[in-house]
């Protein structure tokens, strides 16, 4: 799996603030795991082409993706805070008309409401230090759901492990049905991301930073 030298420079950017902060080993207590939730039916039926970690561009098109650039980075991590390395992380959202990657998603049935620029569906092989990175849209809502991406890590030997995240301050998210099924605070916080705007960005692109705690390691 590979990634061009400029993208691979940006999750050392994105998540160099982040890292600097932690160390293995430093806490005493355990990391809070991140809530398992649905797949949801919408999981790619079939998968595209293209699945690498940049959403927004399908091969070697030229026209990009509707949507706020957002630069999701994250670690995948085991609750005493090691990195988990070779651990495939995939996501899947919505494009910003509100339709899945899926023959019974949204728009399904109107090919002109749907993005075709929207790869819908990505794959990132975690590093030493646990890292990934995806260039994405932020995500949007479709009905009788709150804005989230969707989120899966498989590791050799393991059922997909799966949850969703979401947009801190997004008034749906207290209606929506999954996200107050997480009643542990800190658990809904992990999942809970702030979208921040990067600085000196032209095209108001964000950032998020989503680190996923797993409850066994790739050995257990």
């Amino acid at each position: 799996m590979t990634i061009h030298p400029t993208r691979r420079n940006v999750i050392h950017t994105l998540t160099a603030g982040a890292a600097a902060l932690w160390t293995p080993g430093v806490f005493a207590e355990e990391l809070t795991q991140t809530p398992r939730s649905t797949a949801g039916p919408f999981y790619p039926d079939k998968l595209p082409l293209d699945t690498d970690n940049d959403l927004l561009v399908i091969n070697d098109a030229t026209t990009p993706a509707i949507g706020q650039v957002t630069h999701l980075t994250g670690r995948v991590l085991t609750v005493k805070g090691s990195p988990i390395r070779n651990a495939i992380v995939e996501i899947w959202q919505v494009d910003g008309e509100g339709s899945y990657l899926h023959s019974r998603g949204a728009n399904s049935r109107n090919d002109n409401k749907r993005d075709k620029h929207f790869q819908g569906f990505g794959r990132f092989l975690t590093d030493s230090k646990g890292q990934y990175y995806f260039r994405t849209i932020k995500p949007v809502t479709y009905p009788g759901r709150t804005p989230h991406i969707h989120v899966g890590v498989k590791l050799k030997g393991r059922d997909m492990f799966t949850t969703q995240c979401y947009i801190k301050g997004e008034p749906r998210n207290e209606r929506d049905f999954l996200y107050n099924r997480i009643r542990d605070p800190k658990a809904r916080q992990n999942v809970t991301l702030d979208f921040k705007p990067i600085k000196d960005s032209k095209a108001k692109e964000l950032a998020a930073h989503f680190d996923i705690v797993l409850g066994f390691t790739p050995e257990g």
